[in-house]
């Protein structure tokens, strides 16, 4: 199967999580969805972290799905797409009180980690859906409760913002999926936009995010290896990035948050497909 070469073989994968997401507007049976997902799951139970997902506006029976989920997948974790569309409706907030409702539920089943798609504008979708904004008042909410909101895409090209939030709120994460494959198409920028990262956030809240399959993890997970910061952000910024950074950031941390055992100083990589 050319997904289990391209992560685990040639991708230097020890564990991938899946993160579903529906858009069911659009693709009549999901464009991937915890259920498609399990199967994968099911067959390779020790190479994969299978993730559900919810949406407010799906009210009590969104609510019973979750329970469901929960009990029949032992899911630990959501991915939520603010941007998705419903009906008439083109995409909820964070801090709408439905969604409130959701993340009690969450805390009750025991779902720690709360993965937000929050990145560049697609088309059709709302641009105000994609806004970081609403990230800021849950964290504070449910920091004590022992949500973690991981941010995917940083809120590009909102990451001035993101940082602003992230800096205050402890349990608000960044998934670097969109801003990795930076690092070929504009290395400068990806410097940059890295630097702001860790300069607000350090290395212990950096996710790598692999965004398979729009390209394979091998060449990003090279390319991030043998990176460091150009003369000139190191002197305006007094950054570095040692390797323990690197591997904070290419699997630690996200051991970290779903108890994955780690071999004492072994590499270890989480690939994150947001």
């Amino acid at each position: 199967m050319q997904l289990m070469k391209d992560l685990f073989e040639d991708g230097y994968v020890d564990v991938a999580i899946f993160q579903p997401t529906y858009l069911r507007d659009f693709f009549v049976n999901g464009w991937n969805t915890t259920e498609q997902d399990a199967v994968l799951k099911e067959k390779y139970p020790d190479k994969f972290i299978l993730n559900g997902a919810f949406d407010p506006r799906d009210g009590d029976a969104g609510i019973r799905q979750l329970e469901e989920d929960v009990k029949r997948y032992g899911i630990k974790g959501v991915k939520l797409y603010t941007a998705e569309w419903k009906g008439n409706s083109k995409g909820y907030k964070l801090n709408d009180p439905a969604t409130y409702r959701y993340l009690d539920k969450c805390v009750e089943l025991g779902i720690t980690n709360i993965h937000i798609h929050k990145g560049p504008t697609i088309w059709p979708f709302n641009r105000d859906a994609f806004d970081v904004a609403d990230i800021d008042e849950p964290a504070t909410l449910y920091r004590d409760a022992g949500l973690r909101f991981i941010i995917e895409h940083c809120g590009l090209p909102r990451v001035e913002d993101f940082c602003w939030i992230a800096a205050q709120e402890p349990n608000v994460y960044g998934g670097l999926a969109v801003v990795m494959p930076f690092i070929h198409a504009s290395p400068h920028y990806f410097a940059e936009v890295m630097a702001e990262l860790m300069w607000w956030l350090g290395p212990d809240r950096l996710i790598w995010s692999s965004d398979y399959a729009l390209w394979s993890p091998k060449w990003i997970v090279d390319k991030f290896m043998a990176f460091d910061f150009p003369e000139d952000i190191k002197q305006s910024r007094g950054l570095s990035m040692s390797l323990d950074d690197k591997r904070k950031i290419l699997g630690l941390n996200a051991a970290k948050l779903y108890d994955l055992p780690v071999p004492s100083g072994a590499g270890f990589q989480v690939a994150v497909p947001a």
